[in-house]
């Protein structure tokens, strides 16, 4: 798994898709940051990733790095 494949990913999983992110975006401050894109980027590890996460685990994270990290780990 390598951050520049899990950020593109992470943006496609975003409604407006061509905000510009990186791995210090605090994702939860974007405009279009909700429950329905936490369900999406929940899916997105799950079937990208092999990993099973939970809203309260990305909820912990701040920013997109947090999350890799955190889904690496």
């Amino acid at each position: 798994m390598e951050l520049k494949g899990f950020i593109e990913n992470f943006k496609d999983q975003l409604e407006d898709n061509s905000v510009s992110v990186n791995e210090e975006t605090k994702f939860k401050d974007l405009d279009n940051w909700d429950s329905l894109t936490t369900m999406l980027v929940i899916g997105m590890v799950k079937t990208d990733y092999d990993k099973d996460i939970s809203a309260t685990e990305i909820a912990d994270c701040d920013t997109i790095l947090d999350l890799f990290n955190h889904i690496k780990a």
